[in-house]
């Protein structure tokens, strides 16, 4: 691994976050791969921009070009490739009930509370979303609050975007004082990646937030691979867990970075480790320009018996895929008779 600067949960998060590396030729020298891929990869910056903070480049294997976070960020000539059955919009999200809020699925609602994120994954599902169209504002925000009074078959709210905890603390203080007020709100849970990327985003401030809140909180984290996981994330899930809140993990399934049962076996072993619950494997979302990225479904089935075989049903997330219309995630097969 490579040394940048020392990173802890004292380290001021906005400051690495103004910090984050945005050139492939900065990325390739960081990690010792100076002329290593050709201009005709980093041109792929073009479809997607790249956006890595310091911190996860610190995980990075150094001179290693096949290390599987390096290849989570750096574009590749493959984006260029257009693919049968690969969209810029593979869920049909980008219709929302309103500016930043999509009612998916019956009970639950996502809020793009935040258009950006800290870093720019090239599988991102989201890499064409229109976020231009869905930015929100105290302002804009009443409508939501109207639309969740309006609907009582809602009972949780899914913090979403980009990544919700780009939002400062402060903003999310008064996000969650609003939400509370509405009495069949039940749950708040926060989809991220920042905690993995940047550990000091956990803040004393955040937990303090979620403890004050009436909603039970679940912090979802999307981490793919054992090496994303070090002493300063499980430090930023040690707080979480004092605020009294419930951890788990979603991962992606991506060729040539996590396709092997030693990686997800590491992966998930990992995870335990740090205190955070494996939930869902996901087969890639067939989005334009990560063709590259997917794994066969009957592979991902048999490293899925693999994994079942090698850990403990608790440690063994569930496989599934994403339908765009459909009113939840969709489990896959695994070709398992009842007991």
């Amino acid at each position: 691994m490579i040394q940048i600067n020392e990173v802890n949960l004292h380290t001021n998060w906005q400051k690495e976050l103004a910090n984050v590396v945005t050139s492939a030729d900065e990325l390739l020298k960081l990690v010792g791969l100076e002329g290593h891929f050709s201009e005709q990869d980093l041109a792929a910056k073009r479809l997607f921009p790249l956006r890595v903070p310091r911190p996860f480049i610190a995980k990075m294997r150094y001179g290693d070009a096949k290390d599987p976070l390096l290849l989570q960020v750096l574009p590749q000539h493959q984006e260029f490739i257009a693919k049968a059955g690969f969209h810029k919009d593979p869920l049909d999200e980008q219709q929302a009930a309103l500016p930043g809020l999509l009612h998916k699925y019956r009970s639950r609602v996502l809020l793009m509370l935040k258009t950006g994120c800290a870093v720019n994954c090239r599988y991102c599902f989201r890499r064409h979303f229109p976020y231009q169209d869905n930015q929100l504002n105290k302002r804009s925000l009443q409508a939501v609050f109207d639309y969740l009074s309006s609907h009582p078959e809602i009972n949780e709210v899914i913090l979403s975007g980009g990544d919700p905890l780009m939002a400062k603390d402060d903003m999310l203080t008064w996000l969650l004082e609003h939400l509370d007020e509405i009495p069949h709100l039940t749950r708040l849970r926060i989809h991220t990646r920042l905690p993995v990327v940047i550990p000091a985003r956990v803040t004393d401030g955040l937990c303090e937030t979620l403890i004050r809140s009436r909603l039970k909180p679940v912090l979802v984290n999307h981490i793919n691979h054992a090496n994303e996981i070090d002493i300063h994330f499980t430090a930023a899930m040690q707080k979480l867990k004092r605020a009294g809140v419930m951890l788990l993990n979603q991962a992606v399934l991506l060729k040539g970075i996590n396709d092997s049962l030693a990686a997800q076996q590491a992966l998930s072993e990992a995870l335990f480790d740090a205190d955070v619950l494996p939930y869902y494997l996901h087969v890639l979302d067939k989005v334009e320009g990560a063709s590259h990225f997917e794994v066969p479904e009957q592979e991902a089935v048999t490293l899925m018996h693999g994994l079942l075989d090698a850990l403990p049903g608790f440690l063994v997330p569930k496989l599934v895929r994403e339908i765009g219309g459909q009113p939840s995630k969709t489990p896959i097969d695994l070709g398992l008779s009842p007991a």
